[in-house]
């Protein structure tokens, strides 16, 4: 099977992984929740968020959980998966929103989605995406 070729029930689609870290802020507000609500308002499939246990970025400082670190600039995972035209629309909002910092991950996969029976809208289509 090629890369391009999605498996039966598949659509090809566009992970989009945003790091930061957790302290990381927009106007007051937690960088990864602004990153969130404005994926929702954009319209994209869903966004999730990830809290890391440990991890370095650029500065080489590693930051953890463990309790002798009381490190609180955990690395924080962004995860988005859209059809690619709505995750690359949505780039312009993340150049703004990573000014400051930040490291975005663009990779090809595959989007099964699996969705409970009350999912499905009144004309037998899909209801709301989340």
């Amino acid at each position: 099977m090629t890369p391009d070729v999605p498996a039966p029930g598949g659509a090809p689609a566009l992970r989009l992984t945003v790091l930061i870290g957790e302290q990381d802020v927009w106007h007051h507000r937690p960088l990864y929740a602004e990153i969130v609500h404005r994926a929702r308002a954009a319209g994209l499939a869903g966004a999730s968020v990830f809290r890391g246990i440990e991890g370095f970025g650029a500065g080489s400082v590693v930051h953890t959980q463990r309790l002798l670190s009381l490190s609180e600039e955990l690395p924080v995972a962004i995860v988005v998966v859209d059809a690619e035209e709505r995750v690359r629309g949505f780039l312009p909002q993340l150049d703004e929103l990573l000014a400051g910092g930040g490291l975005v991950t663009l990779d090809r996969c595959e989007m099964i989605a699996h969705r409970a029976p009350d999912a499905a809208g009144p004309d037998g289509g899909e209801g709301g995406r989340g």
